[in-house]
């Protein structure tokens, strides 16, 4: 489990296949970690690709911090993260309040990001969407809890337990989080998301109150496509296989139907 210092803030990182020609960087939502990606999304992903996951700061192993919540703050982060563990340009991918900040990333930094994927990114300019992210990291903390294990695949302890209800009330409770992010609230119909060309899958749960936040995102990005699966806003938990293949498949693009032409050429000369 290393952790690197950015941004003077300890940083805890994981890493798949560090020799694949691509990286896809993903980012997790708020109150919860990596181990969102990590256990079932990642090694699906790392088959293809490298694979880049990270704690922001005050969540799962990384550092606490009591401010640097907003957008700007937490990409300048992302930045300062690919600059030491040098990579140039990414595929990447954000979850919920994680996909606000890969939004923010395509449109302040465009030449670091190849293609964008964003799973149940909420409108910050709609409380109850807001509020769809609290109630949502309560149930994946107590998913993660009773049906997953570490990084070193045993079970968590009471200790590890407290520590994961003590990181939630700190956020919670004592850092700037909460007011950081209302100064988003007009990031969903402001200029800057104009400012987003690459091409972006948009992943969203069909039962999921933010699928109005996708349609809002799918208008307004010109190179954007949207799917619906089966779930609410929980689904990297609900979905994890599906999830995977779709993103995978998303940033594969013409090598996946290259691949899948050359394998039918063969096919029939063997025939």
């Amino acid at each position: 489990m290393p952790v690197i210092k950015i941004n003077h803030t300890s940083v805890h990182v994981q890493e798949m296949n560090k020799g694949a020609k691509e990286t896809i960087l993903l980012i997790h939502g708020m109150f919860s970690n990596l181990s969102v990606y990590y256990f079932n999304i990642a090694p699906i992903l790392a088959k293809q690709f490298h694979v880049v996951m990270y704690d922001l700061k005050s969540h799962g192993m990384s550092g606490k911090e009591k401010n640097g919540y907003d957008l700007n703050s937490l990409t300048d982060d992302l930045l300062a993260l690919m600059e030491t563990l040098e990579l140039k340009a990414v595929h990447l991918v954000g979850y919920s309040f994680g996909g606000l900040v890969a939004l923010r990333m395509a449109s302040r930094f465009p030449g670091r990001v190849k293609k964008l994927a964003v799973i149940e990114a909420p409108d910050p300019g709609e409380n109850e969407r807001l509020g769809i992210m609290d109630m949502y990291s309560k149930e994946f903390l107590i998913d993660y809890i009773n049906n997953f294990t570490d990084t070193t695949k045993f079970r968590m302890g009471k200790r590890q337990l407290e520590k994961n209800h003590r990181m939630y009330e700190y956020l919670f409770n004592e850092t700037s989080i909460k007011s950081d992010l209302s100064k988003e609230r007009g990031f969903f119909s402001g200029k800057e998301i104009g400012y987003i060309k690459q091409d972006t899958l948009l992943l969203y749960g069909k039962d999921s109150d933010c699928v109005p936040s996708g349609q809002t995102l799918y208008d307004r990005l010109t190179r954007s496509k949207i799917a619906l699966l089966n779930g609410d806003h929980n689904l990297p938990l609900q979905q994890p296989e599906e999830t995977a293949i779709r993103l995978k498949d998303f940033f594969e693009g013409w090598q996946s139907k290259f691949r899948q032409i050359n394998n039918k050429i063969w096919q029939g000369l063997r025939l």
